[in-house]
């Protein structure tokens, strides 16, 4: 994926700005946050909590690594599973991954290094293993193109119900949820199409486990929405934790935390309360406004002063970069 000039501020701010996010109290597993310790996985850029294995958090590299997925049992940070993908071509820019029906794991390569020059790209599905050790699963390959032209994106999630598959594409000044085809084919190319605006430079995207809410996440902040079954309504900011290049989102197998992470060796997950009611949201916003203005990635929690600081000083700093190189 192309570094975007925003995380040179990210990356000076979060040393001396970081506030710590709110590890509140909670009796899912992995709802405390944890640290990947698995130095193979240095650019974490896509997150999903097991449902059959509660406690383990499925992540994945961004591009360079290959067909891996990563297992991490949050009780400790370490990997208990490294999971090669076969029967699929070479990964080009692995950015998101989502557990839809009966457990089947999807893993969205659908990046695009050259800024959306890309005439296709994949989502991959396979089975998620009952037994947690090293194994080479094989897994489906979808082709997938976008009705209004090709695109960069980071965010796939799909309903856990109807096993319909969204993606998010990531575009600075706001994004389109686009909607993959009720079952996704492997005969032809499975045309998403535009169904609803995100304001938001979106990185990554999850969906509850009740599917009420949609949670999309920038590098500096983020939107959750109604769902509506994919007519989503913009509800209120999410609380999102500073972090040095902020990749990825999901939420909690109970559904009361959305836990962050980020790039990076030894990077951290974080978790934070669901707002509107999932958890003991501490989010002054729950019932926000949606006509406030997303493009700059939403807001920090009110009452993170010095975060809300931060986010303005990386704004005033990308915007100052921006102005130079455009002269």
């Amino acid at each position: 994926m192309r570094r975007p000039f925003a995380l040179l501020a990210g990356v000076l701010l979060v040393g001396a700005f970081a506030v710590p996010a709110s590890a509140a109290d909670g009796d899912g597993k992995g709802d405390q946050g944890f640290t990947i310790k698995d130095s193979r996985i240095a650019e974490s850029s896509g997150l999903a909590a097991s449902r059959l294995h509660p406690g383990v958090y499925w992540t994945h590299n961004d591009s360079g690594d290959g067909p891996y997925i990563y297992a991490v049992d949050s009780s400790t940070g370490k990997t208990v599973a490294r999971v090669t993908l076969s029967g699929i071509g070479s990964p080009r820019d692995v950015e998101a991954i989502s557990i839809g029906p009966d457990n089947q794991i999807y893993v969205g390569d659908i990046g695009d290094n050259l800024g959306g020059k890309w005439p296709y790209v994949w989502i991959y599905r396979l089975p998620e293993p009952k037994k947690l050790v090293d194994q080479t699963v094989r897994a489906t390959q979808y082709v997938v193109k976008y009705s209004d032209g090709a695109r960069n994106a980071e965010s796939l999630v799909v309903d856990p119900k109807t096993g319909r598959a969204y993606i998010i594409d990531k575009n600075e000044d706001g994004g389109h949820l686009y909607e993959g085809p009720a079952e996704l084919s492997t005969s032809g190319t499975n045309i998403f199409r535009p169904v609803a605006a995100v304001d938001l430079w979106a990185t990554d995207a999850a969906l509850s486990p009740d599917r009420k809410q949609l949670a999309v996440r920038g590098y500096f902040g983020g939107i959750y929405y109604d769902w509506n079954g994919g007519k989503i309504k913009r509800k209120g900011r999410l609380n999102v934790p500073l972090q040095g290049q902020g990749e990825s989102i999901t939420y909690s197998v109970d559904g009361t935390r959305l836990m962050y992470g980020s790039e990076g060796a030894d990077s951290s997950v974080q978790p934070e309360d669901v707002p509107g009611g999932g958890g003991a949201s501490k989010s002054p916003s729950g019932g926000g406004s949606s006509s406030a203005s997303g493009s700059t990635g939403g807001g920090l929690d009110g009452n993170l002063k010095v975060g809300a600081l931060a986010v303005a000083v990386a704004a005033a700093v990308l915007f100052g970069i921006r102005r130079l190189l455009r002269r």
